[in-house]
């Protein structure tokens, strides 16, 4: 189970890196938007693996916020460049 635990740490790692590189790479507003979005996602899965791998629920009022977050910018900046056109 360890090995599937620092696997998977690895991954998100690897994720976490790539999609704020988009973010700061990003060409247009959208791009920056939706790679913060996967970075939050990201968070959440991280959070999720810290869940299963201690065996607690601690972490779920957080996990339950960070979605809120995410949704609610990526709802808001969707309707903000929408109205701008």
């Amino acid at each position: 189970m360890t090995i599937v635990t620092h696997v998977v740490g690895g991954i998100l790692s690897v994720a976490v890196l790539l999609a704020l590189y988009r973010a700061v790479r990003g060409p247009s507003i959208l791009d920056r938007v939706l790679a913060l979005d996967v970075v939050l996602a990201i968070i959440g899965a991280a959070l999720v693996l810290d869940m299963i791998v201690n065996r607690h629920l601690d972490n779920l009022i957080l996990l339950v916020a960070v979605s809120l977050i995410g949704f609610i910018g990526s709802v808001t900046v969707a309707r903000f460049v929408t109205d701008r056109k």
